[in-house]
């Protein structure tokens, strides 16, 4: 149950007073549905009304506020014209402009002959001065009332500044002292506000200064949300650590034969993950792991080892790809290794119905297979293992943390290894992934050959043409991904079905394309046509996961690459260089480049390692853009930025474990607080975890 103390600040936004459903639906759309999301909202900027200039002296496009007298009314006779309120001082003449008036308002606020102080943006409308809808009007006597400094809000349409405003002052009006969480000297040593002061201070800024991301309201608040983050990671681990594990240890036979069936050495890293992952899942309590490592650093073999183990002690493990393709992909790789060392694999797909799945489902409940490697299908009820010890979750980001436990509850104390290729940042990896241990693969396998990239101007797509032409007569391959259009997968859409019909001119019916409006079995079709040699080119848009392993496609061109994220970037580059051929990545941008843009490119030029692209992209963009996709599973933070903020996770990290190992079950005084603070922060299912086995 939340605590009462909070419950005013998650009634619904449509509640507050002179908001109503219309407005309430508005704001819901820019800030989120309850008040807590009013006041996490903050302000992107200020408007100044202490400039208060003489009418000949007001600048034009200046937002300013001007002492006149009305003068005269003029109503036109058409409602569809302007209304306008012909006022001055003793320097000069300006008319206030209304659109659509209603009733007889503009006659009571501007009565002729009074004076009124009149605040807006003043214009100039051929040689008269005009000020659209003056944003404030009041008496002489109530100049006092007229904030000199407004926040700026982001706004969407329909909605103006003023409710927005009304609404957030009203949301603060709600927000109750709260008792402090934490720690007195850390508050001292960073001179920090409490709770309530810092949201107010934030909603209340002085001048553009006030908004920084390093002042110490802002630094207050964002340490908040991140240590709500840290300890609700913190308290998901404590749950797994707690349940009871069982200690897991191979007699070497299974992976001894696939050492010997691989037509390579492992590299280094490799060798380095797979001993963490033994020493884990040797010792009693679960593991939690995270494996790194960027695309074609050899992931599924390390899985594949940390599999051999639990089969060699007896037992069964599980491998869940985000797709299908991914899991057929994962399937091919293992066939010829689970038959050179004489371990049994079944695939359990959504698509597959009938005889084979009952057949593969019935094997894993008996116990005559060892390893089954699927997608979602995994998670259904009637998939039951004889005894699973061990999931590896392909592509983490692509599931939630729930997934992975459902998973993991299919076993008795199941171990968890999570994968991803898609490179992270120390910072965020704390932030996603703070409940686990980490592994990361830093060396590409032997005889990879580094993929050459080439940045190119849009204007040079002939060329481009004529050289792809070159390739495909001596074999190659070619993805060709079309540009990514925020927000739109229409625009998207239409991009690529426009790319690939001029392609098909230039190359004929050799030419597919895939975009995620496609049902997944035409898509699957496309793509094992191009991985078949079937297709010569590939149109993509980057809505779909182009996750296929094709050892044959050696060229990816990329086109308006200027629009893509930097880690987006890397792993679409990831998709060649798979195979004996050495691989191109051409980067097609429009001109002229933004500062960011070139930077970008300049990067994916010089450099082919995920971690640094990685930490570079944040740099360049802030966590919220990170992985390109909104859905990339990292927490989205409104409160803290991590290019600025990085620092404090640290902090937030050590200071979450310490509270824990003082106070498991948050009963004591901070504790509480804690709780409250988990609870401010919508982490309502880390609370349900304290003290559950």
């Amino acid at each position: 149950m939340r605590p009462a103390i909070l419950n005013p600040l998650f009634a619904p936004i449509a509640a507050l007073q002179g908001v109503g459903p219309k407005f309430g639906r508005l704001i819901e759309r820019v800030a989120g549905p309850s008040l807590i999301d009013l006041l996490w909202h903050l302000p992107s900027g200020i408007i100044d009304r202490r400039f208060a200039p003489k009418l000949a002296a007001a600048p034009e496009g200046a937002i300013v506020t001007l002492t006149l007298r009305v003068d005269e009314h003029r109503a036109p006779r058409n409602p569809r014209l302007p209304y306008k309120v012909r006022c001055s001082d003793e320097t000069g003449v300006v008319d206030l402009v209304f659109f659509r008036v209603h009733g007889d308002y503009l006659e009571k606020a501007l009565p002729i002959g009074r004076v009124r102080v009149v605040s807006g943006r003043i214009e100039r409308y051929g040689d008269t001065l005009q000020m659209p809808h003056p944003d404030h009007i009041v008496p002489l006597e109530d100049v006092a009332k007229l904030p000199s400094i407004e926040p700026v809000y982001g706004l969407t349409e329909g909605l103006s500044l003023r409710v927005m405003a009304k609404a957030v002052r009203a949301a603060l009006e709600r927000a109750p002292e709260l008792p402090e969480w934490h720690d007195a000297a850390l508050l001292a040593r960073e001179a920090w506000p409490a709770w309530r002061s810092a949201v107010l201070t934030l909603h209340r800024p002085e001048s553009e200064a006030s908004l920084a991301l390093d002042t110490p309201a802002r630094r207050r608040l964002a340490y908040d949300e991140l240590l709500a983050n840290q300890l609700a990671l913190a308290l998901v681990r404590a749950r797994v650590r707690r349940a009871r594990g069982r200690s897991l240890v191979g007699d070497g036979r299974l992976r001894a034969a696939v050492t010997a069936a691989l037509p390579y050495r492992l590299t280094g890293a490799q060798a380095r993950a797979i001993k963490e992952i033994e020493a884990d899942l040797a010792a009693p309590a679960r593991m939690l792991r995270l494996l790194q490592g960027d695309v074609g650093s050899g992931k599924t073999v390390v899985a594949l080892f940390a599999m051999l183990i639990a089969v060699e002690a007896g037992a069964q493990a599980a491998l869940m790809a985000p797709t299908e393709i991914l899991a057929r992909q994962h399937m091919k790789t293992l066939e010829p290794l689970a038959a050179a060392a004489g371990f049994r694999l079944v695939a359990v797909l959504g698509r597959e119905r009938g005889r084979g799945r009952a057949e593969a489902l019935a094997r894993l409940a008996d116990g005559d297979a060892d390893i089954a490697i699927g997608t979602h299908a995994l998670l259904e009820e009637e998939v039951a293992f004889r005894d699973l010890a061990l999931v590896v979750i392909d592509e983490q980001h692509r599931f939630g943390v729930h997934q992975r436990l459902m998973l993991g509850a299919k076993g008795s104390a199941a171990d968890v290894l999570v994968m991803t290729a898609t490179p992270i940042p120390r910072t965020l990896t704390l932030t996603a992934y703070g409940d686990m241990d980490v592994s990361r693969l830093t060396e590409r396998p032997a005889g990879r050959k580094p993929i050459e990239t080439r940045v190119v101007p849009l204007d040079r797509l002939d060329e481009i043409v004529a050289h792809a032409k070159q390739a495909i007569a001596q074999g190659a391959r070619i993805y060709w991904v079309c540009p990514l259009v925020e927000e739109s997968e229409m625009v998207d859409l239409a991009a690529a079905t426009e790319r690939h019909a001029a392609l098909r001119q230039s190359f004929g019916a050799r030419v597919g394309l895939v975009h995620g409006r496609l049902k997944s079995a035409e898509k699957d079709a496309t793509m094992a046509a191009f991985a078949a040699g079937a297709l010569d080119i590939l149109v993509a848009t980057t809505v779909i996961e182009v996750g296929i392993d094709v050892p044959e496609a050696s060229i990816i061109i990329v086109e308006h690459a200027e629009r893509f994220g930097l880690a987006q970037l890397h792993q679409l580059r990831g998709r060649v260089g798979r195979g004996a051929r050495q691989s191109h990545c051409v980067l097609l941008y429009a001109a002229p480049l933004g500062e960011t843009a070139r930077a970008r490119l300049h990067i994916m030029r010089e450099t082919d390692d995920g971690f640094i692209i990685a930490e570079e992209d944040l740099r360049l963009r802030g966590a919220g853009e990170l992985l390109g996709t909104r859905q990339s599973g990292l927490p989205a933070f409104r409160l803290a930025d991590l290019a600025a903020h990085g620092a404090l996770l640290a902090v937030a990290r050590d200071d979450a474990r310490l509270v824990l190992d003082r106070d498991p079950m948050l009963g004591g005084k901070r504790g509480e607080a804690l709780r409250l603070l988990l609870y401010l922060f919508e982490r309502d299912a880390a609370v349900r975890l304290i003290g559950s086995g």
